[in-house]
């Protein structure tokens, strides 16, 4: 819960950064561990980034994967999929249940090593929008959700277009009349379309390369089977969303499968949003005399998103499920659909086609700018072995593929914060 304001210059032996599922699971470990501890949050309100979704946002995760440490599902539907104000209520309930010490409104600006020297002898210090701490461990907990990304090509569009990226849309009434071109086919992308098919509004559909899947999958929602394989997985030899076993260090940042929450949760076949009306483009490419260019290779991306699931996450579901000795239905073959449209959508004039509106569902890049310390890879990821960062007393809790593939989800985030603060604690 919030604690009141402090003066210019604080103590404490660990501070962690963000308050939102990252933070709090690790404030509960070190409460455990009974380490003092003081939370910093820049946003006024507890809620995290749950609070810059869309209004009609569900989770795309079901109701048995809230499994944050001392807070997990139990009631009657563990199936359904909570509204984002439920969600945000579950959070600032769970910061009053684990008294977590809290800090909101405040900003850190910059982290380095105490009095200059290394952060093993001295600690860290920590400027804030409302004061400087010192503190002998810091937990970097702010979140897979940064830096809003959208294309530089973006800057070439007409000053009349409305341009917004996914991060700050909310719903379709925010956006001026006529039809809308919404960039990327993440979660976001395709749940942001049907929001806007559902308000009646043209849209056009920049397509990228995540891929598609099932909502349920032999007998479970998908969300099962991929929960059990990064939990549970190695049991078995099936070590494929482990982080170990990425082909590179840039697939941390892979997008997730194209799913919603919404209506009870349902997947999204892209080739159906264009029966609904929906014009598909190919991948976003830039601007040229006046109109934007995707990518003229839209029949093997529909292909490509449809195959993707089968690919990776079907293959390892059903390599558990058999290694398991799960008894489970077979997988049903994906229907045969060979729609396509009849235009290549290769070129859109935004005036001639009354477009006024572009949403970037592009994604979030990592920000750890406020860094004064040298612990940042190429990718701007903070170097580590399970979130023990090369830097003695800094730590990572809450990013993607931190230690496997849900390592930023409710699911597994209080496990690896355990870790963390078991090890501050032995410190």
């Amino acid at each position: 819960m919030p604690s009141p304001a402090a003066g210019p210059d604080h103590a404490v032996d660990t501070l962690v950064i963000g308050a939102g599922q990252a933070g709090l699971a690790t404030s509960y470990w070190l409460s455990r561990h009974g380490v003092e501890h003081q939370l910093l949050e820049r946003r006024p309100e507890l809620g995290g980034a749950w609070q810059d979704r869309w209004d009609s946002f569900y989770l795309n995760t079901p109701n048995f994967s809230f499994l944050l440490p001392g807070l997990t599902y139990d009631g009657p539907e563990p199936d359904s999929f909570l509204h984002r104000d439920e969600v945000i209520d579950l959070f600032r309930d769970y910061a009053a249940q684990i008294t977590a010490p809290v800090r909101l409104g405040t900003e850190v600006t910059r982290v380095s090593a105490a009095n200059g020297g290394f952060p093993a002898n001295g600690g860290f210090t920590v400027d804030t929008s409302r004061g400087r701490w010192q503190a002998r461990n810091v937990v970097l907990a702010n979140g897979a959700f940064q830096l809003p990304r959208i294309p530089s090509a973006a800057a070439a569009l007409p000053g009349h277009i409305r341009q917004l990226h996914s991060h700050d849309y909310r719903n379709p009434q925010q956006l001026p009349d006529g039809a809308v071109l919404v960039v990327g086919t993440g979660q976001s992308g395709g749940q942001i379309t049907e929001d806007l098919l559902d308000a009646g509004r043209e849209v056009h559909l920049s397509v990228s390369s995540c891929p598609e899947a099932p909502r349920r999958y032999r007998g479970q929602d998908v969300f099962h089977w991929i929960l059990q394989v990064n939990l549970r997985g190695p049991e078995y030899g099936i070590n494929g969303l482990q982080v170990d076993q990425l082909p590179s260090p840039a697939a941390r940042f892979m997008c997730n499968p194209l799913i919603s929450g919404n209506g009870g949760g349902h997947s999204i076949h892209l080739r159906d949003l264009g029966r609904r009306g929906v014009r598909l483009h190919g991948r976003f490419e830039g601007t040229d005399d006046g109109a934007l260019v995707f990518s003229d290779d839209l029949p093997a991306r529909l292909a490509l998103a449809e195959a993707g699931f089968g690919a990776r996450l079907g293959r390892l579901a059903d390599a558990y499920i058999h290694a398991a000795g799960i008894d489970a239905p077979p997988a049903e073959p994906a229907p045969v659909d060979n729609w396509l449209p009849t235009e290549s959508g290769a070129r859109l004039n935004l005036d001639a086609e009354g477009v006024t509106s572009v949403i970037w569902s592009t994604g979030y890049g990592l920000d750890f700018s406020f860094l004064d310390l040298p612990v940042l890879d190429q990718w701007n990821y903070p170097r580590h072995s399970r979130g023990v960062t090369d830097v003695p007393g800094l730590y990572a809790v809450g990013l993607p593929w931190l230690t496997k593939h849900l390592s930023a989800t409710l699911s597994v985030v209080g496990a690896d914060a355990e870790f963390v603060a078991g090890h501050i604690a032995a410190r």
